[in-house]
This record gives structure tokens, C-alpha cells and sequence, in this order.
């Protein structure tokens, strides 16, 4: 089992830059393709991006100008930073983790832009 524990989220005023934190209770954080994805209020969740231990990244589908995934093994913590806030950013956010044998799941936080 790996626990996951987001933080960083809360109310953002449009335009204004965050960063999401995302740390993992394992010895091997290395061998996983760490993640998160957002569910938008009345939409599915979706793949926001991924990015592997070897610090290779990839976005889902249109969110590549509006996040930055990066991550720090020794630290064993996933980020994801965007620069100016906007309010169609407003959702709940969910760590991954995932390598070929399981996956896991943080309990994720909420981010909410508003004017």
C-alpha cells in the first residue's frame, strides 16, 4: 500500500500562480509513474498529467498551456504548477501513483478559483 497526501490546495484568485504537492509513503517512488488528474464540477475525471521516475512528462488532451507536472524522488513528492489561474481551473484535484503490478490514489484536494 502507498499512501498518498495532497496539499496545497484551497481558494486562488484568478491570475494568481499555485502549486499542488503530492508525497508518497514509499521506499520505491522511483518505480512509479506518479500523476494527477482533476474532475471539474459535472464532468468526468480526466488526465491532467503524468510524469515517470525518470522525470519524463506527459499532458492529456489541451492541458499542456496550462500545468507544469514535475517531481523531486528525493523527496518523494510530485507538483503541479500553473502560472495564472483561471476560474475554469476550479476543481478537485487527485494524486496517482502506478507502475505495472498496481495503482493508487490520493484522496484529493479541492482547488477553487474565483473571482
Amino acid at each position: 500500500q502507498v499512501d498518498l497526501r495532497e496539499s496545497g490546495g484551497g481558494s486562488i484568485r484568478p491570475g494568481q500562480s499555485w502549486r499542488l504537492s503530492c508525497s508518497a509513503s514509499t521506499d520505491s517512488f522511483t518505480m512509479y509513474t506518479m500523476g494527477w488528474y482533476r474532475q471539474v464540477p459535472g464532468k468526468q475525471r480526466e488526465l491532467v498529467a503524468t510524469i515517470t521516475g525518470g522525470l519524463t512528462p506527459r499532458y492529456g488532451d489541451s492541458m499542456v498551456n496550462d500545468y507544469t507536472i514535475s517531481r523531486v524522488n528525493s523527496r518523494k513528492t510530485v507538483y503541479l504548477q500553473i502560472e495564472r489561474a483561471r476560474p475554469e481551473h476550479t476543481a478537485v484535484y487527485y494524486c496517482n501513483a502506478k507502475n505495472n503490478q498496481a495503482e493508487y490514489w490520493g484522496q484529493g484536494i479541492q482547488v477553487t478559483v474565483s473571482s
